[in-house]
């Protein structure tokens, strides 16, 4: 079904100026305007007749307009937004980007075949310790009325732009933060000293760039956006949350991956699994040990979907055990030694506090080679895990940059990380009845085999949301998708191209559960046959899909059925397992 989209005053106030002079601004509808109509109506008579009448008619409209809204001339003054007065805020940038190709310092390659757009930023300062960087990106034509807000990774410290670019040419306008901060993902150095930058980091920069960019986006195009979504993942996914749980009203529409949303709680555990992992060189697990775990871990699970592809399509049904792989003698690559094991069992099975219970939940099993760069590192303590636990406790929590992860009671490190900073980071609230009655859509979606954030803990959270609200309402607003082989945030073994960050699928909806969510928020129901994509380059170098399979609404998955290539979504059906 084809998206039906309104023609409001100041889109017809906009077209009309568009025949006037080619050097404004033109949001094009799919319907013709009634200026247009208007205008272009057929006359009576030919000639000199003709002209008088469309003259008259042209003069009408031009009165009808202008009453509409005396600011029109202003909506295509790109850098007259420098002057604009919002609370907090100083606009450092307004300028219109014709060129097709932006070039920011620090922030990679340039972007190229951008749309002609007018690129607005600012500082942002709440409080006295604040400087929150933010940029809003807004379409010279075809805007199509809607708002994209795009989240950070890590502890943030950066905007990112190729997201910013994938939007905009999709006739999106943009907005972005760097949270507060300039930093590179796993530096928390910059909170040391500094609790304002936490909250900002925690939860006021995105809901105060969304307010800005929406402030902005109503004086450059005379209207405000007709929806506002949000599509982000990891921290972003938390900060997504964060949104939907403080902010119900800022979006109408959040596609959250991957949420680290229990932040105070996960990186404590970690700091439990760190020491279960490297504490004792002997339960150490270097990662050339990594391909035998997996070998072993897929020929347990690999088959229990009728498939053996590699993946194992619902991890809840593995029962892997690490005994398997104990050495029968000394120590080789293929087989791991009694602490390995041990530390492998805690891996999968979560980290416990001292009264046996599970504070957070582990890791699946079928594609521990990803553990390299997350878990393990290429040596105790250089996994990307262990700097992210590091630098929360020494600058975030305690404010020792010399504390010791490895020497720490865990118990107590969990009780002060919750102590201190749950209240500025942690997005785990199930109650999200404001969002709902605001009209919101949630769509979670996580990999099974994420090396970073366990997907159990986004499991954990949907159904406490169930639990809170109901499944019939939960059901009326919000969705989750577990998907087979996708590592953190996108690639893996699996299919793992399914419309987040504006990546393309190569079947059903274009850009996958995006485009089902925007179909819920506009249309009243989402699309039920999103296809995820795996793509790989082919014989002549250019990227291809190499495999596709149906996405499927938690609790069900993927069944093959029994006949057909094993690569097609086609031959896939989602069932209650």
């Amino acid at each position: 079904m084809q998206r039906q989209q309104k023609c409001p005053i100041s889109t017809l106030r906009i077209r009309f100026f568009k025949i006037l002079s080619t050097n404004t601004i033109r949001l094009a509808p799919r319907k013709a305007s009634l200026a247009e109509f208007v205008i272009n109506a057929p006359t009576a008579n030919d000639g000199r007749e003709g002209s008088a009448l469309k003259m008259v008619r042209i003069w009408w409209v031009l009165v009808w307009l202008l009453g509409a809204q005396s600011t029109l001339l202003l909506a295509a003054d790109c850098g007259g937004l420098r002057n604009l007065k919002l609370a907090d805020t100083t606009i450092t940038l307004a300028d219109t980007v014709t060129s097709g190709v932006l070039e920011i310092e620090g922030a990679g390659p340039p972007l190229h075949d951008l749309p002609a757009f007018c690129r607005v930023a600012g500082v942002l300062r709440p409080t006295s310790d604040s400087k929150i960087r933010f940029e809003v990106w807004m379409p010279v034509q075809g805007w199509n009325a809607r708002l994209l807000g795009s989240g950070n990774g890590g502890f943030a410290g950066e905007i990112w732009y190729d997201q910013f670019a994938g939007y905009l040419k999709r006739g999106f306008a943009v907005a972005g933060t760097d949270a507060g901060h300039q930093a590179e993902g796993t530096d928390a150095s910059w909170a040391l000293g500094h609790p304002e930058k936490v909250k900002d980091f925690g939860w006021r920069a995105i809901h105060l760039t969304t307010q800005r960019a929406k402030q902005i986006l109503t004086a450059y195009y005379g209207k405000s956006e007709e929806k506002a979504y949000f599509d982000a993942c990891s921290d972003g996914g938390r900060e997504a949350l964060m949104e939907a749980q403080r902010f119900p009203e800022d979006y109408d529409g959040i596609l959250a991956g991957a949420p680290a949303n229990a932040w105070s709680t996960m990186l404590a555990a970690g700091a439990g699994a760190l020491q279960n992992l490297i504490a004792d060189p002997k339960a150490y697990i270097s990662d050339k040990k990594l391909p035998a775990i997996q070998k072993a871990s897929l020929a347990a699970c690999d088959a229990l979907d009728d498939v053996k592809d590699g993946i194992i399509g619902d991890p809840a049904q593995c029962h892997f055990d690490p005994e398997v792989l104990l050495c029968k003698s000394g120590n080789a690559l293929d087989c791991l030694t009694q602490p390995q094991v041990d530390a492998l069992k805690t891996l999968y099975g979560g980290e416990k506090d001292a009264a046996n219970k599970i504070v957070f939940p582990g890791f699946t099993m079928g594609d521990e080679t990803a553990w390299k760069e997350w878990v393990v590192g290429e040596d105790p303590g250089s996994s990307l895990s262990s700097q992210f636990v590091q630098n929360y406790f020494r600058y975030v929590v305690t404010g020792d940059p010399k504390f010791n992860i490895l020497t720490a009671n865990v118990d107590e490190l969990i009780h002060e990380s919750n102590q201190k900073e749950a209240a500025d980071l942690d997005a785990t609230n199930p109650d999200l009845s404001k969002f709902a009655t605001h009209g919101g859509k949630l769509i979670l979606y996580h990999g099974w085999n994420d090396p970073a954030i366990s997907p159990w803990n986004t499991i954990a959270y949907y159904k406490s949301v169930e639990r809170e609200m109901g499944d019939k309402k939960v059901n009326s607003f919000a969705r989750l998708y577990m998907v087979p082989g996708m590592e953190h945030c996108s690639g893996g073994p699996g299919a793992s191209a399914l419309g987040q960050f504006g990546m393309e699928t190569a079947k059903g909806p274009k850009h996958g559960l995006f485009d089902s969510l925007q179909d819920w928020v506009e249309m009243g129901s989402p699309d039920e046959s999103v296809i995820a994509t795996k793509y790989a380059a082919g014989k002549d170098g250019v990227r291809k899909p190499a495999m596709t399979r149906p996405l499927c609404a938690y609790p069900k998955v993927a069944k093959y059925k029994g006949a057909g290539n094993t690569e097609d979504a086609e031959n896939f059906t989602c069932a209650t397992p």
